[in-house]
């Protein structure tokens, strides 16, 4: 198993475990803060597509949110909870598979050199190299997750792993 191969498997194990956790949720569901202060999963979700939406920023092409999406998933929205503000859950399951595809395609394309190169300036403390941040991206689904989870159970919803 190659290096690529291990994220590989993150990035796909990570997607997966994040649409499981989805899957029976309603689109009023994803607006469910667990307590007062705590982010609800809408805003998780968009936070989350600008982030891997990102590698843009390092010359990879990704596909394209819609315009003004940053802004409207920016830490000084997180408190807001109006539902016309946010996205459909299918919407939000195909921007997701649309960019984790994408950074499929791009981690297969990149050379195994490029790895062990320097992660972006920015990232550095925790993508020190171009092979962190591509795992990180992975990883950062799983950072949410149990956020997710813990909507799910205020909803009544299974334990699923």
């Amino acid at each position: 198993m190659t290096a690529k191969d291990v994220i590989k498997h993150s990035l796909e194990l990570c997607h997966s475990v994040l649409k499981s956790y989805l899957a029976d949720l309603t689109d009023d569901d994803l607006l469910v803060r667990p307590v007062p202060g705590a982010n609800h999963t809408a805003w998780q979700l968009g936070h989350l597509l600008i982030c891997e939406n990102g590698l843009t920023e390092l010359g990879y092409v990704m596909p394209a949110l819609p315009k003004g999406f940053a802004e409207a998933y920016a830490k000084e929205t997180a408190g807001c909870d109006d539902p016309a503000r946010f996205h459909k859950k299918s919407q939000y399951l195909q921007w997701l598979d649309e960019q984790r595809a994408a950074t499929l395609a791009h981690l297969e394309a990149l050379p195994d050199t490029d790895l062990d190169k320097p992660g972006p300036e920015e990232a550095r403390t925790y993508a020190p190299t171009v092979g962190a941040m591509f795992n990180t991206i992975g990883i950062h689904d799983m950072m949410h997750a149990p956020q997710i989870t813990v909507v799910r159970r205020k909803l009544g919803k299974p334990a699923l792993f």
